[in-house]
């Protein structure tokens, strides 16, 4: 029997493999600061404690665990913070930048994401337990049929690495799909040289019409009449690098 009862509503499949939990956190390359969101029972928590001098604090929403993690760790005294993520200033949390682990809860996991994105010159890393079809959105390059909103919105910031697949029979309980865990890494980028709020509508805009070219996909925006502008109204958006995507909203008029 599981120490703490799955909830429906918060997502929750808890991770029980130990040989999984520890290949995750060794996956973390930033160890100095990290945020493990989600922690349920502490599978990953207790692999993250032998990180020397990690300075390590826990956000969980479910009451159920978080009284079986003070029980079960005495050391994440004070650690541990009863709060909906999404509801957080993450960027308060660490004087410095850190890292963000977790096993995320698939429903919120593209919200997780966008926080992370907000947060992004604070935290310099993030590695998580996806489902497998977000994962691989993620990680993909132009041209493929999975290259969509938040790929171009994370690789503009973040380098990404997809590490491995992980089977459905490592839960408890058992989601319907596959599971994956990335690695994203702040890259160089302070400024993408554009408008980013005026980026972010327009990557939004021209992916939520993605069969059509942009000239009619993007036909709400004026752009310089160039010749960069014209070839690249001539695509759909899953052809556009974030370069091309910079490019276009530098050129809105």
């Amino acid at each position: 029997m599981h120490p703490v009862n799955p909830k429906k509503h918060l997502g929750q499949h808890f991770l029980k493999d130990e040989n999984i939990a520890r290949k995750v956190v060794s996956s973390l390359q930033k160890n100095s600061n990290v945020l493990e969101i989600g922690p349920g029972t502490g599978v990953l928590t207790k692999f993250l404690f032998q990180i020397p001098e990690i300075n390590l604090l826990l956000v969980e929403i479910d009451r159920d665990s978080v009284e079986y993690l003070n029980t079960s760790y005495p050391e994440l005294k004070g650690k541990i913070i009863e709060k909906d993520f999404l509801r957080m200033d993450i960027g308060s949390l660490f004087e410095e930048n850190f890292s963000v682990i977790g096993n995320f809860p698939y429903n919120i996991s593209s919200q997780i994401l966008f926080r992370i994105l907000e947060n992004r010159n604070k935290v310099n890393e993030a590695v998580g337990m996806f489902q497998k079809e977000v994962a691989v959105r993620i990680a993909s390059k132009p041209g493929t049929k999975d290259y969509g909103i938040l790929s171009v919105l994370l690789q503009a910031f973040y380098n990404i690495e997809y590490l491995f697949t992980v089977n459905e029979n490592v839960f408890v309980p058992p989601p319907k799909v596959k599971s994956a865990v990335i690695r994203i890494v702040r890259n160089d980028v302070e400024a993408l040289g554009c408008n980013e709020k005026l980026f972010f509508a327009l990557v939004k805009i021209a992916f939520n019409q993605r069969r059509k070219m942009l000239r009619n996909a993007l036909s709400s925006f004026t752009f310089n009449d160039n010749n960069d502008v014209l070839s690249l109204m001539t695509k759909r958006a899953e052809q556009l690098s974030v370069d091309d995507f910079v490019l276009l909203t530098a050129n809105v008029i």
